[in-house]
């Protein structure tokens, strides 16, 4: 059996009760953080939450060389972690069909979402967000200023009246010269409003959502060029670009996220 666990959004103890009773009851346990990464614990926090030994996979070792994790699942139980919920935000939708074309049987424990929480933290509505998209480093991405499909993603919900989720990129493992297992860095909301300001409309309302799942989560909406002034603290973070405003979603903006009421179409 592989069983893939999400392990939800902040620290060891945002997995849930089922996906913590699968890490303590598998034989072998192997985990990826370079898609997403818990901030509040590491590896030695999660050995010790669950009393077991984490295998930790690069990229390579889990899209190209994943047959430890698949010969370890065919003759044991096996669990494979990842921030967030395993098959949302980080899919490994082609590790799980290998398992399937070897006859290894396979589930998937959920967790705790980088969207759910973005919809609860700041009122708005989640049957209201249209596609996400996310925005790269400039480096990453080999162009100055923001992809044209970015811009795209954000244009052609507002059409539609749909909010945009912007997921912010994270680089572990992989630098501006290629990789590295010590570098590490996570946009921040302020960066991304910056480059949104100059890219696309500085004037645009904007949410920040920080450090969603841990015990001191922010949220903070006003225009982009405004925001590219804030301070939001330790990642991770998202923005969320707003499409039209049900009233008690302005209303959350207002009293939740501090929206300035100018901002408020009425």
């Amino acid at each position: 059996m592989l069983t893939f666990v999400g392990l939800g959004l902040y620290d060891e103890h945002s997995v849930t009760v089922e996906g913590r009773d699968a890490v303590r009851n598998a034989d072998r346990a192997f985990a990826e953080f370079y898609t997403s990464h818990l901030v509040g614990a590491d590896v030695d926090d999660l050995e010790a939450y669950h009393d077991t030994e984490i295998e930790v996979r690069d990229r390579v070792g889990v899209e190209q060389e994943p047959e430890p994790v698949l010969d370890a699942a065919e003759s044991g139980e096996v669990v494979f972690l990842t921030a967030g919920d395993t098959m949302i935000s980080t899919t490994h939708v082609d590790l799980r069909l290998r398992a399937h074309e070897r006859g290894i049987d396979t589930r998937v424990i959920h967790a705790p979402t980088a969207e759910s929480a973005a919809s609860s933290l700041t009122g708005l509505q989640n049957y209201r967000f249209g596609k996400a998209t996310t925005l790269p480093f400039e480096w990453a991405h080999g162009a100055d200023g923001v992809p044209g499909s970015v811009v795209e993603t954000i244009e052609d919900n507002k059409e539609r009246g749909l909010h945009t989720l912007c997921y912010l990129d994270i680089k572990v493992g992989r630098g501006p010269r290629g990789p590295d297992p010590d570098f590490e860095e996570y946009m921040t909301a302020d960066y991304a409003a910056a480059l949104l300001a100059e890219h696309y409309d500085p004037d645009a309302v904007g949410v920040v959502v920080a450090r969603a799942g841990s015990p001191d989560p922010l949220v903070r909406a006003d225009t982009l060029a405004a925001l590219a002034d804030g301070d939001f603290g330790d990642p991770l973070h998202m923005l969320i670009l707003p499409g039209d405003l049900h009233h008690i979603e302005q209303d959350a903006l207002t009293g939740l996220a501090g929206l300035p009421n100018e901002h408020v179409d009425d």
